[in-house]
């Protein structure tokens, strides 16, 4: 597995519109074959705060998803709603097992 976690900081006016943005790139995201989760959160004591936890079943499955069309439009819809840059930190899978995904 290859795991992700982004952490994203939305500019306050922005926030509804990013939620509903990444909404649509969630939704395409979790029907992708090789995804095995794709989750977005927002931080409950800053609003204008989200995290996406991303697994992807190999490296090259993480590659697919940033050609996808939901992706791409995603990326394009909200590279103005950030207050900066997008971070992200990778992870390897300890448990469960991935053949539990």
């Amino acid at each position: 597995m290859h795991i992700l976690m982004v952490y994203i900081h939305v500019k306050p006016e922005m926030v509804d519109a990013f939620i509903e943005a990444t909404l649509a790139n969630a939704r395409g995201s979790n029907q992708e074959p090789g995804v095995a989760r794709w989750d977005f959160n927002q931080q409950q004591d800053d609003p204008t705060r989200f995290c996406l936890y991303e697994v992807y079943r190999s490296k090259d499955a993480l590659a697919a998803h940033r050609e996808t069309a939901h992706f791409l439009t995603w990326r394009d819809a909200v590279k103005d709603m950030m207050v900066s840059e997008r971070t992200r930190t990778e992870y390897t899978n300890i448990y469960p097992p991935d053949e539990s995904w």
